[in-house]
């Protein structure tokens, strides 16, 4: 491959995100010009806000559990799955990893390592469900995997009340017991303490599995059989179950996958709470689609959507403080951007389908001559 084609190559990759978060900042300045907010000063406030240490560790804070959904999210689409379940999938099982780890004392490992695997296997088990009616009943995974988040959050419902810690009476007070401290990851504090003092923010532990789950998920996916199976599966379902990869079995097992990392997402939030509560933080399964999305299913691109994603969430706290802009413009750049990069992509890969034909149309009239 030759440096040109590679350089072009490379700007084709990242002309849709990028462009998406271009064309977002240029359509929100309209907008707040519109609104009579000026952009500049909006932007400056943003900016100036994330550039503060509490800010930077409060968004990789958020951050982390959106990576974990991202990457739930992108194992589905890698084998053609739209699992929009995720958000079902991530609260029962925190609340099932909560209440476990609240009724068990035991030391620090097996006390946090019995909290994930109570979430990866619940999460697993939800999504399975999903892929189970699929191949037994040709029930289509977006609808079930709609209907089951329904079905999750009644199930919550009456689990938070049944399962409440002793002693509770108020409705603000419903929730599991406390976990002991030998079932909460410690905190990460020793990396921004590097760079300052930060009073009012913890950066999460949680963080080390995201990373763990990210490298294990591109080692799975890019550097085994099973990976290969895997995206062939979803690239061309026909040819993989000419090449002896049964169709059924990879869906149940995308799934049960899914399901599992995706469990994972909530576990940030019980060990910053050390219980779940009915406050318990909602909508990460639906962004962390919008992330996987984003990035195309890539681990490193998964991180940066995350990140991007987080800064937005920090840009509306500090709108709606300042007052520079109304705070709705933050969801409008989130729409632009998903909108913008999914059509660039398209756009991508229709150019990229010429190119390759072109070439082999080149290729063709060389031997031919």
């Amino acid at each position: 491959m030759t440096e040109q084609s590679t350089t072009r190559r490379l700007m084709m990759q990242f002309a849709a995100p990028v462009g998406a978060v271009v064309l977002s900042v240029i359509a929100s300045a309209f907008i707040l010009m519109i609104a009579g907010s000026n952009p500049i000063t909006a932007y400056g406030d943003m900016l100036k806000h994330a550039a503060k240490l509490e800010t930077s560790v409060s968004m990789i804070n958020r951050a982390t559990p959106l990576y974990i959904s991202g990457v739930a999210a992108a194992v589905g689409f890698k084998m053609n799955i739209f699992n929009i379940g995720v958000e079902g999938q991530y609260r029962m099982a925190a609340i099932f990893a909560a209440y476990v780890g609240g009724a068990v004392a035991l030391p620090t490992v097996l006390h946090i390592g019995l909290i994930l695997i109570v979430a990866m296997a619940v999460g697993g088990a939800w999504a399975g469900v999903a892929g189970a009616l699929n191949t037994e009943r040709g029930v289509n995974i977006v609808i079930s995997t709609i209907m089951l988040n329904g079905i999750a959050l009644g199930i919550i419902a009456w689990l938070v009340r049944s399962w409440q810690a002793e002693g509770e009476i108020s409705v603000v007070g419903v929730g599991t017991e406390e976990i002991d401290d030998s079932g909460l990851i410690p905190n990460l504090n020793f990396i921004p303490e590097l760079f300052g003092d930060i009073r009012s923010e913890e950066l999460t532990g949680v963080l080390v599995i995201a990373i763990i789950i990210g490298a294990a998920y591109h080692v799975l996916l890019n550097r085994t059989v099973f990976g290969y199976d895997l995206r062939s599966s979803g690239l061309n379902p026909l040819a993989a179950r000419a090449g002896g990869v049964p169709p059924k079995r990879m869906v149940i097992i995308a799934m049960l996958m899914s399901g599992g990392v995706g469990g994972l997402v909530g576990i940030a939030e019980i060990m910053d709470k050390g219980r779940y509560d009915p406050n318990f933080v909602g909508f990460l399964g639906f962004n962390g689609i919008s992330v996987a999305l984003l990035s195309r299913n890539h681990p490193a691109g998964i991180a940066v959507g995350a990140l991007l994603w987080a800064f937005l969430d920090a840009s509306s706290d500090i709108l709606q403080v300042t007052g520079a802009a109304p705070k709705e413009i933050v969801d409008i750049m989130r729409g632009v951007i998903l909108l913008t990069a999914v059509i660039g992509y398209e756009i991508v890969r229709r150019i990229r389908v010429r190119d390759e034909a072109a070439q082999a149309a080149a290729r063709l009239a060389e031997v031919a001559a």
